[in-house]
């Protein structure tokens, strides 16, 4: 019996081994094919990678969206800067885990030293960060200045959040609506589904937009990434923030602030045309409104 036991548990051992072997072989064929494709595939994904998506997010994209304004811009550069500064420490920091794991480990230093103070090091990693703190603050502090330093308004517009839709008015025109989400049933070719609206706002090219937010329930949060705008919409607050898109097409962000059952569905659609679309957009909201209420006022005299 020994002999039988110890032969099945051998032939178990030998058995578990191939099929480890051969799982081994398949992940390496899996990599390998991985390998091959990205690089028979790299120039055509690197072309498509090159193409800027406008407006709203790209499948598997690692950075921030594609500036459409300048504060967008701003962010984007300080967000390289930081970036840099911070690859630069972890590396510096490693490089003095491995020296100090080389240099100092037990085989070479079987007697370490006592030291326990050293005042150049202790200057040198007290002023350092400092620097380092006020390199960031100065461009920081620059941009924050810049996002709430508010033109003279071109266009002056009024966001209210409401469970879970958005309204929009436009006081200077007596413009008035609401923005809500297209069904997937009724998306045309080309609409990205869950952020397309009804009615997107529109804005023209180029125009200073004052964006007043309220909310008529529960906080809600107006953010347009390729604006680089992003506010909470308060009840019984009116917060205000600005964009100026110097790029024309349609611009998509979401509410950003937890707000319901149905907060994944209450996006945001800006529409930037040229001046004379707006215009025309402008001069036809105004027509279809006063025939509303026309209509509205003969059904009351009714």
């Amino acid at each position: 019996m020994k002999i039988a036991g110890t032969f099945v548990s051998k032939g178990m051992a030998g058995s578990r081994l191939r099929s480890e072997g051969m799982a081994i072989f398949h992940r390496t064929l899996t990599v390998l094919a991985a390998l091959a494709g990205l690089f028979i595939g790299g120039p055509a994904w690197a072309e498509d990678a090159a193409k800027p998506v406008v407006g709203m997010a790209k499948p598997w994209e690692m950075g921030l969206q594609t500036a459409a304004t300048p504060i967008m811009r701003q962010i984007t550069e300080f967000h390289t800067y930081v970036t840099i500064i911070i690859t630069c420490i972890a590396l510096f920091v490693l490089g003095l885990l491995v020296y100090v794991m080389v240099r100092f480990n037990e085989k070479r230093n079987p007697e370490p030293s006592r030291t326990s103070h050293n005042t150049t090091i202790e200057v040198i990693w007290t002023v350092v960060p400092i620097f380092i703190l006020v390199a960031i603050a100065i461009p920081s502090f620059r941009l924050l200045f810049a996002q709430y330093d508010f033109p003279k308004a071109d266009i002056n517009l009024t966001a209210t959040g409401n469970q879970w839709y958005w309204s929009y008015d436009y006081p200077d025109e007596g413009i008035s609506f609401d923005s809500i989400l297209v069904q997937d049933a009724d998306l045309k070719p080309g609409q990205p589904r869950l952020l397309t609206v009804n009615n997107p706002v529109v804005v023209p090219v180029n125009a200073n937009v004052i964006v007043g937010l309220k909310s008529n329930d529960v906080i809600h949060d107006w953010a347009v990434p390729s604006f680089g705008v992003k506010l909470d919409a308060v009840p019984g607050r009116l917060q205000k923030t600005w964009f100026r898109a110097e790029k024309e097409g349609m611009f998509y962000g979401e509410c950003s602030e937890l707000c319901g059952r149905n907060h994944a569905f209450m996006p945001i659609a800006v529409h930037v045309v040229s001046q004379k679309e707006y215009d025309a957009w402008v001069a036809k909201q105004k027509a279809a409104q006063l025939d509303t209420k026309g209509k509205v006022a003969a059904v009351e005299k009714k």
